[in-house]
């Protein structure tokens, strides 16, 4: 009952709502399947599918493997139980936090003239022009992904640590009885049994990254919205564009439920590859 109230009715809703024109002036007309032809003739459209894509492929991989890496760290027994959980704390940290406030940290992080990150690389020879990250179209889904990461590195690391201290002792003790390095004992049993917790981190990541929103609306914000020609535009905030900044609900509701579509679809993808990757111990 829950699942038909919170999900089926909004879904039944938007297609709904996708197959007129309304901008809440005047009463909805009825447009059939106009909305989703127009759609897929809509450059912006593609340029905000490209968008979103491109930060797909940087955000997943980063994130799985560098949350991997810090659960690897942090899972090692250093110091005293308390200063390994305030290093696992710390991790977390981001992950709790506003993504508005984030991203405005973030944004001055990548500010070209008084930015931190402009100070650092300023004794590599990189001047004002190499380092406009919030107004060149060719940089600017950087500073989008590099937030991104960020905050979700925390809860990716929360899973693996998780799936790491489910290991049995046992697989690591026989390796290295048989003469298993340290290379070997990650790559012949750690990671393999792993795999369903990194097949879940990369479920998740590539949900989360389809749906990129906070961090361009808060870092374009003094620039151009959506980055300079929509160079930062994602999918999530073409919609939010063009539902509440042109208010065109019904094209609106046609965007979101093909971005419903595409996560469904690459969903579905993934728990078919897993099957040829994925480790379950119960196999």
């Amino acid at each position: 009952m829950g699942l038909l109230l919170f999900f089926g009715i909004p879904v039944l809703i938007a297609f709904a709502t996708s197959t007129v024109e309304w901008n809440a002036l005047r009463p909805p007309e009825f447009v059939g399947l106009d909305n989703f032809t127009r759609l897929f003739q809509d450059p912006k459209f593609w340029q905000a599918l490209r968008n979103t894509l491109f930060l797909l492929l940087i955000t997943v991989p980063l994130e799985v493997v560098l949350s991997l890496g810090v659960a690897l760290l942090l899972n090692q027994k250093f110091g005293s139980k308390g200063l390994r959980n305030l290093f696992r704390t710390a991790y977390f940290l981001p992950v709790v936090t506003s993504t508005v406030a984030a991203s405005i940290v973030w944004t001055w992080i990548f500010q070209p003239s008084y930015g931190l990150l402009a100070g650092l690389v300023a004794p590599l020879g990189l001047g004002w022009e190499e380092t406009k990250w919030l107004t060149r179209p060719d940089l600017i889904l950087i500073p989008v992904a590099a937030v991104t990461i960020w905050q979700r590195i925390g809860f990716d690391m929360v899973l693996f640590l998780a799936g790491l201290q489910n290991i049995p002792r046992v697989f690591y003790e026989a390796a290295t009885i048989d003469g298993a390095n340290t290379r070997q004992l990650f790559r012949h049993v750690t990671f393999p049994m792993l795999s369903s917790t990194t097949f879940l981190v990369v479920v998740l990541s590539t949900i989360n990254s389809f749906q990129i929103f906070d961090q361009v609306y808060v870092m374009t914000s003094r620039t151009v919205r959506g980055g300079v020609g929509g160079s930062a535009t994602t999918l999530t905030y073409f919609l939010y564009d063009s539902g509440f900044g042109r208010s065109q609900f019904g094209y609106a509701s046609a965007v979101a439920l093909v971005l419903f579509v595409i996560i469904l679809a690459f969903t579905i993808i993934q728990l078919r590859l897993q099957r040829r990757w994925v480790y379950y111990e119960s196999d």
